[in-house]
């Protein structure tokens, strides 16, 4: 079968179009903006990009249209679909119907941390030898790619509460159908299309009942959302994470046990940071005990694992000053990005009296309406110097920061924000840069405005 993509440079249809190469289907698509990485990953795998929506594309006469969530009406391409008859679908129903079928589906949905425990799960897996194919909105460091199908019947999936298509608002995750759903935390987000928690919460209940009563649904027994979202219904297991009679650890970022009801089962030691990720092992290690790894082996495996792409990132070092990237999108992802890098620092001898630099963008749909602009100064309080683009926001970035008085700026312009950092940064210091996009490629623009500097006394001195 030929499939054409629309939208196919986002992180889940860039995926899917990996997984349909993969499952031996011609694959063909368009973006608005075909950029890298998305672009570089798919163009390896031979797989054709044409830049924009043009009508004419409906020349290519492909089986199937698979439609992704940025494209509306109005749309020229979609428009000459609609008008031709020609067949579409979305990007979770062609999931759902062509690749998740009859497998075990292990789900992860949540406000945060999605992407690093679906890594840490569909890692486990692997280990274990249970060959899992997997979708994930991120790059794992172990395996170098966003998606595979996989040899088992056994799949991961990154399970996003984002609307499914403009022809169909539910949220994606209510196509995959798990037999593991893990409920990692629920907060308000995507103000976009959401009005409030409550509506977020229907969407999590939807997902909930689509459980079997064979499965099990993992649970963060600290978020009153999620219990909101239990009371409303279940019908299957329950494997509670956080939780003295559940799932817990004991321990620091570096080193901690994994308890269930109160007995140590498990040791993880690793180079990850942050209670937030100590969480995320949880969740990751209840979900693969559901599908039949031995507790042990789950924590030994999290002991290799490596992180994924874009989540507390090290980009590399000049002039003595480090340079982070995590994809931080939501207030409370910015404070405990911020309050790991702070942990790491302190268990850090060399990293004695450095500073953290914070750098962030408001780029995520609910960060550019402002509706959570209030909450800036508080998540970011722990940094000691904070420089925020805003740059196309509708709403003063510099009035929202303002509470932090000197040590927070706001920038209108890139270059202006890379040259303030790299005047004030010291050897030593850790610079964080936050975004859930490209940020202008601020992240190589620092290092070479820090290399330059570093280069001007040698350079004053011969």
């Amino acid at each position: 079968m030929q499939i054409h993509i629309l939208g196919i440079c986002g992180t889940f249809m860039g995926g899917l179009a990996a997984l349909a190469k993969e499952a031996g289907h011609r694959v063909t698509g368009c973006d608005a903006q075909v950029y890298p990485p998305m672009s570089t990953q798919l163009q390896r795998l031979g797989i054709e990009l044409i830049e924009g929506y043009g009508a004419e594309q409906l020349a290519i006469k492909p089986d199937l249209w698979v439609i992704g969530n940025v494209v509306s009406r109005g749309n020229p391409l979609m428009e000459a679909i609609l008008d031709a008859g020609q067949p579409y679908t979305s990007g979770p129903q062609w999931l759902a119907e062509n690749v998740l079928r009859g497998r075990w589906v292990l789900a992860v949905a949540g406000t945060h941390g999605k992407t690093t425990t679906t890594a840490m799960l569909a890692h486990i897996l692997e280990r274990a030898g249970l060959a899992p194919g997997f979708l994930i909105g991120g790059v794992p460091q172990d395996f170098g790619t966003t998606a595979r199908l996989g040899d088992s019947d056994f799949f991961v999936i990154e399970a996003d509460e984002y609307d499914t298509a403009f022809f169909d608002k539910r949220s994606k995750f209510v196509h995959y159908r798990p037999r593991t759903a893990v409920l990692n935390n629920l907060e308000y987000d995507h103000a976009d299309i959401f009005p409030d928690l409550a509506a977020i919460e229907t969407q999590f209940h939807h997902l909930v009942r689509t459980v079997p009563r064979s499965g099990q649904i993992v649970v963060n027994a600290q978020s009153e959302a999620l219990a909101r979202v239990l009371s409303r219904g279940c019908w299957s297991e329950v494997a509670r994470f956080d939780a003295a009679d559940g799932w817990s650890a004991q321990g620091d970022d570096a080193t901690f046990d994994v308890l269930l009801r109160g007995q140590t089962v498990g040791r993880v030691q690793w180079n990850l940071t942050g209670a937030h990720n100590r969480s995320n092992a949880l969740a990751a290690v209840a979900a693969a005990h559901h599908a039949g790894v031995m507790i042990d082996a789950a924590c030994e495996a999290l002991c290799s694992f490596q992180g994924v792409k874009r989540r507390m990132e090290l980009r590399g070092q000049a002039g003595g000053v480090a340079v982070y990237d995590d994809f931080a999108h939501h207030p409370t992802a910015i404070a405990t990005t911020i309050a790991g890098l702070r942990a790491q620092m302190r268990s850090d001898l060399a990293a004695r009296g450095a500073r953290l630099l914070a750098v962030f963008e408001p780029r995520s749909n609910t960060m550019k309406l402002g509706t959570m602009k209030a909450r800036l100064p508080e998540v970011l309080r722990d940094a000691d110097l904070v420089y925020g683009y805003g740059g196309g926001l509708g709403w003063d970035l510099a009035a929202a920061l303002a509470p932090l008085g000197g040590k927070a700026r706001a920038f209108d312009d890139l270059a202006a924000l890379v040259q303030a950092v790299a005047t004030d940064a010291r050897p030593g210091d850790r610079v964080l840069v936050m975004s859930n996009g490209g940020f202008g490629g601020v992240h190589d623009q620092l290092l070479a405005a820090l290399d330059a500097r570093a280069a001007q006394p040698a350079a004053a001195s011969s």
